[in-house]
């Protein structure tokens, strides 16, 4: 009996392992390490990691004046998977989480003078660092990171709006050229204000609350869209309720694998805030929205909401740490056995283990930026 076994085959079989495991077998010898490594296989096990597994919630928490950053599984058990061993790329420089995407985690590092950006796997501790990029301190600017699918690339877009709100061109990074460019699209009429929650990529899209000031000091508001394949921004609108609001006032949330949602918290009083949760059931559709949520919130103990689940329930943060998942069709809060001594920062997004830069990064103990 011959021991050859078909490329296709030893496939099939390494495609269905963990992320862990694979690595370890690209010792086993050449031939496997050259189909571990390869573009086409790591797309073919991303593809069956998101069919078969289930996914992880990246959270991050501050201790010890740093941020940690923790996968928890996506379900009702909410069990630790682990800590991340996060790189210190950057000593003296504060670190943002800008998205997560298939495994890839855009990274900021800013000093207070200039901005790092890294993409990081850290289910194979390899990064690479993107190109430094030069942008004036006097420019107000967003981030977007996401995955374009029509190209099979990772790109990041900064939006800015120097002093009197005018736009700037925007920046694109893409990960297939390894470079910046300006893109030529022509933004909507909107301001738009880093409040955000999170900058939920959907769609193909990454997106942003936009405001618009009239001449009599009225605000108008929309979702500022921008596809990452197509390069050019697009309106969402906002339920009727929430035009007109000034800024600060809402957030944008991913909203399950394909729509947003929309957070607003207004300050009653000294002591009090009112808050509602608008989810869009059907994306693009203006007549789907639906709010879901109403609560009057005492500022001392109210559960800041971090996002949703995956089965559509609210992840919340009560007083002392505690976590929790809100289910929004019974209006039940179930506690979930974590409890923190420290202040939990956000729910960062989505995460699934990949070999994604397997085939270009470097790794993490070479760091140098």
């Amino acid at each position: 009996m011959s021991d050859y076994m078909p490329v296709g085959v030893i496939v099939e079989i390494l495609k269905r392992l963990p992320v862990k495991s694979l690595l370890r077998f690209r010792s086993v010898c050449k031939s496997w390490d050259s189909v571990i490594c390869d573009p086409c296989f790591i797309s073919t096990h991303l593809q069956a990691s998101l069919s078969n597994n289930t996914p992880f919630l990246l959270l991050s928490y501050w201790e010890n004046c740093k941020k940690d950053y923790f996968l928890h599984y996506d379900n009702d058990g909410f069990d630790e998977f682990k800590q991340l061993q996060f790189p210190v790329f950057v000593c003296d420089s504060y670190s943002f989480v800008l998205g997560s995407c298939n495994g890839l985690i855009c990274l900021r590092f800013w000093n207070g003078v200039v901005s790092k950006f890294i993409l990081w796997n850290p289910s194979i501790q390899k990064y690479i660092s993107l190109p430094r990029l030069r942008i004036s301190n006097d420019v107000h600017i967003n981030f977007g990171f996401g995955f374009d699918l029509r190209t099979n690339d990772y790109k990041l877009v900064i939006i800015g709006l120097e002093k009197g709100d005018t736009w700037i061109k925007p920046f694109l990074f893409s990960l297939n050229e390894n470079c910046w460019k300006r893109v030529n699209a022509i933004p909507p009429s909107y301001t738009s204000y880093s409040r955000e929650i999170s900058v939920p990529f959907v769609n193909g899209a990454v997106h942003w609350i936009g405001y618009q000031k009239r001449n009599s000091g009225v605000f108008t508001n929309a979702i500022l869209g921008f596809d990452l394949s197509a390069e050019e921004f697009f309106e969402i609108s906002l339920p009727e309720s929430l035009i007109g609001l000034g800024p600060m006032v809402l957030s944008t949330i991913k909203y399950g694998e394909s729509s947003i949602a929309v957070l607003k918290r207004i300050r009653a009083n000294e002591s009090w805030d009112l808050a509602e949760l608008w989810v869009m059931k059907e994306y693009g559709v203006v007549g789907s929205w639906t709010k879901v949520l109403t609560s009057t919130l005492h500022r001392k103990w109210f559960p800041y909401i971090l996002g949703f689940t995956k089965n559509g329930e609210v992840l919340v943060q009560l007083d002392y740490g505690k976590l929790a998942s809100l289910d929004l069709n019974f209006q039940q809060m179930e506690l979930h056995g974590v409890e923190l001594t420290t202040k939990l920062i956000s729910l960062e997004g989505s995460y699934v283990e990949s070999l994604v830069l397997l085939d270009k990064a470097v790794d993490v103990h070479r760091v140098n930026l």
